[in-house]
């Protein structure tokens, strides 16, 4: 079946089925690798993109469920101004170790600055709790979005 999907900008057709993880089509039809498969059970984090801005995980997120939804992955987040800042902030601080879970870490990190532009540790806290770092560099991660907040 034919969906016409917006992804970062630009409108790609697909031909899939209709129950196919958006995950999949980014990384298998469209060759968007950034995005990681983690879990493929919405647990880890590392397959998060947006959706229409929300941080959305797309092992979980079927295809047919995404409509005229605007999709944005890693590939395209620096080119927001709030994704410039996090992935600035996520080199200042040498964030990445494996760099494996870093792609959905940042996706977290952008929704969050870009509907709270100073938040609190708690409000960090929240929006990075379904994020898992295997490395460990949750410190890292807290000062690096510190950091892009205070670039305002």
């Amino acid at each position: 079946m034919a969906f016409t999907i917006n992804v970062n900008g630009t409108m790609h057709t697909v031909d899939v089925d209709e129950d196919t993880p958006l995950l999949w089509v980014l990384r298998d039809v469209l060759a968007m690798t950034g995005t990681k498969f983690g879990c493929g059970m919405a647990l880890c984090g590392a397959c998060t993109v947006h959706v229409d801005g929300a941080p959305t995980r797309s092992c979980i997120t079927s295809v047919d469920s995404v409509g005229t939804s605007a999709i944005t992955t890693i590939e395209a987040i620096g080119e927001t101004p709030v994704g410039a800042k996090v992935q600035k902030a996520w080199l200042d601080r040498e964030v990445p170790q494996c760099g494996y879970c870093q792609s959905g870490q940042i996706m977290s990190a952008s929704a969050l600055l870009a509907t709270n532009r100073h938040p609190t540790d708690a409000d960090i806290d929240d929006a990075m709790s379904g994020n898992i770092c295997r490395c460990g560099t949750y410190l890292r991660i807290r000062e690096a979005i510190k950091q892009a907040a205070q670039g305002d």
